[in-house]
């Protein structure tokens, strides 16, 4: 049995297999002390290899973890269980956002990573959605039930959550202004795509790709399809999963 253990920074994810068989999932919130918590996830099952990644995967490895793999190589394995031609990886969590190039053996080949600010993450949607009265899950669908959208000019969370107010005051339409953040942070992220010269199918791992709108925006935008994984916030486990696994070979 592997444990693969990806500490994010807003949720904790475990995968667990058995063999070659994805045996369980779990998600936890991130909480203060993310080691204990992540402790918590995996303390039914009997002693096995645990591998990290993510924002917390050293002090994991300090107190429980029996090695790391960072999380651009992590979500690369993990793309590649689902699906196995994979060569260009989307990946958007809670505080950064990614874009991962493949060669066809698998291996990274050049990557782009946005963690110095918030906006194109899950962090920024999720403000986002709460300055307008949504919950995370809403926000996307409410997003796709309008044909119009708002002037947003920021994409700094700050600066932006004053648009939004702003807007709302002025009696534009919720929908609307959901419409023209989430066009935002797509614009964005499609932006990172092209610098990666990245022509092959997308996969999009990360909470993140569980957005119908951004997923929809965003094929709009390539003209190309989007690939979701069935798991796609449990990429990063998976793939540390499967390197605690190649790594005991």
């Amino acid at each position: 049995m592997n444990i693969g253990i990806d500490l994010g920074s807003r949720a904790l994810k475990m995968a667990v297999f058995e063999g070659d068989e994805l045996v369980e999932c779990r998600m936890v919130e991130s909480g203060f002390n993310p080691h204990q918590q992540a402790e918590e996830l995996f303390k039914s099952f009997p002693p096995c290899r645990i591998m990290a990644t993510g924002y917390g995967r050293h002090l994991a490895h300090k107190n429980f973890a029996n090695g790391v793999i960072t999380e651009i190589k992590a979500h690369a394995l993990g793309a590649r269980y689902f699906f196995p031609e994979a060569m260009t990886i989307l990946d958007v969590g809670g505080q950064d956002s990614k874009v991962i190039t493949l060669n066809r053996e698998g291996k990274v080949v050049n990557f782009q990573m946005n963690d110095k600010c918030a906006a194109g993450t899950g962090r920024f949607l999720e403000i986002m959605a709460a300055s307008l009265g949504f919950t995370l899950a809403e926000f996307g669908p409410i997003a796709l039930s309008s044909g119009h959208e708002a002037p947003i000019n920021s994409m700094c969370t700050v600066f932006a959550e004053s648009e939004v107010i702003s807007l709302k005051n002025h009696g534009v339409p919720a929908a609307d202004i959901a419409r023209a953040l989430h066009l935002a942070v797509v614009s964005r992220l499609a932006g990172m795509i092209r610098r990666q010269e990245a022509n092959a199918a997308l996969v999009f791992t990360g909470g993140v790709a569980r957005n119908p709108a951004i997923i929809s925006l965003l094929q709009e935008h390539l003209g190309s399809e989007v690939l979701v994984p069935s798991l796609p916030e449990h990429a990063g486990a998976i793939g540390a999963a499967l390197h605690a696994q190649m790594s005991s070979t």
